[in-house]
């Protein structure tokens, strides 16, 4: 069996392109190496990447075209190119027609409607190419219970062919670490030992409710501490900490990661945070609250700023004194392997049918 992979790029991304990174190791890991290398195709490939060496790279140029026609040309021209290379499964990580197995980290329905954005010519050719990848796979993969809501309300996905995988997370990075070691990162962030840090790990600041958390936390004695992109005007208690390139670290130092993103089909900031120990105060439209047990999450009505304060001020209350968040965090197997196990499972049901 040949198992192929679509996505945007292969390089150090957020979202489905570090999915794709994942399921590169893990495959390579589960034997499919060698001559049964999978096939990635890809408009971007970091050959300085050791991932590259893991796959037959299949570049789509794209590049010479408008922007809003890249998605449509990749995919018609992805049909080619994965008949040239003998795929028998493909497994779809963005917007493709054709792929077996289509992963839904994100529906641009569920975004325009969370979002309240109106609809646009271009939103209407996405929203279209999604419809027919659904229509087309063999399995859609939801990565998380909303996703599956959205896949079956919105776009009329029949239940039976859908399996919530929830995406996966290394555990060897994302760890927790001792008090020692936690007093030596916090010094080395700046945050005094009697300061109560919120993480607010972003790079798109108003999709994930810098203004509402601002607003609602106004005035309080908390640091809001932003690791990604630097805030325009931020509020008094708001402390730039700049890109985190070992963003691990920054949850081990912080007391909470929080989030007020107004959609987030699952947030795998949430999961990452609970395994280096620390609780997250998120929005109870963020997908992975309902992956994360109830002692390492702080839920708050969405949109709602007065609901937000009341809701951190409950945490560190609740928090005060109490040891970090233990084993049992994550109410799911979120190591690559078992993912990858439970795609190969998939693509060679698939494949004996063919």
């Amino acid at each position: 069996m040949r198992i192929g992979i679509s996505a945007n790029a292969l390089k150090h991304s957020g979202g489905l392109e570090r999915y794709a990174m994942d399921l590169v190791r893990g495959l390579a890991a589960a034997g499919f190496e060698g001559k049964k290398k999978p096939a990635f195709f890809a408009r971007k490939i970091d050959t300085s990447l050791p991932e590259s060496r893991l796959i037959e790279p299949h570049r789509i140029k794209v590049s010479f075209l408008p922007g809003k026609l890249r998605d449509a040309y990749f995919s018609w021209a992805l049909k080619r190119a994965r008949r040239k290379a003998r795929v028998d499964v493909l497994i779809g990580c963005n917007r493709v027609e054709g792929s077996e197995i289509a992963i839904c980290g994100g529906t641009h329905i569920g975004f325009l409607r969370a979002t309240g954005r109106r609809e646009k010519r271009s939103d209407t050719r996405q929203i279209a190419l999604e419809r027919r990848q659904y229509a087309q796979a063999k399995v859609v993969v939801a990565h998380s219970d909303m996703m599956s809501h959205e896949l079956r309300a919105l776009y009329g996905v029949d239940a039976s062919k859908i399996r919530v995988l929830h995406p996966p997370v290394d555990g060897a990075r994302f760890s927790p670490v001792d008090d020692h070691e936690r007093a030596r990162l916090r010094e080395r962030f700046g945050f005094k030992p009697d300061e109560t840090v919120l993480l607010f790990p972003s790079s798109s600041h108003e999709r994930k409710g810098l203004p509402l958390i601002e607003k609602g936390l106004a005035g309080m004695n908390v640091v809001i501490a932003v690791a990604g992109r630097a805030p325009g005007k931020p509020a008094a208690n708001v402390r730039y900490l700049g890109y985190a390139k070992n963003i691990e670290d920054a949850y081990r130092a912080a007391d909470f990661t929080i989030l007020a993103s107004s959609y987030e089909p699952f947030g795998l900031v949430g999961i990452e945070s609970v395994m280096c120990g620390t609780p997250v105060i998120f929005p109870a439209c963020i997908g992975c609250c309902d992956a994360i047990a109830d002692h390492a999450k702080h839920v708050f009505k969405s949109g709602d700023a007065a609901d937000l304060r009341r809701t951190v001020l409950d945490a560190i209350e609740t928090r005060r004194g109490a040891a970090r968040v233990s084993d049992g965090a994550v109410r799911y197997d979120a190591s690559v392997d078992s993912h990858v196990r439970a795609l190969i499972e998939l693509a060679r049901a698939i494949d004996a049918k063919r």
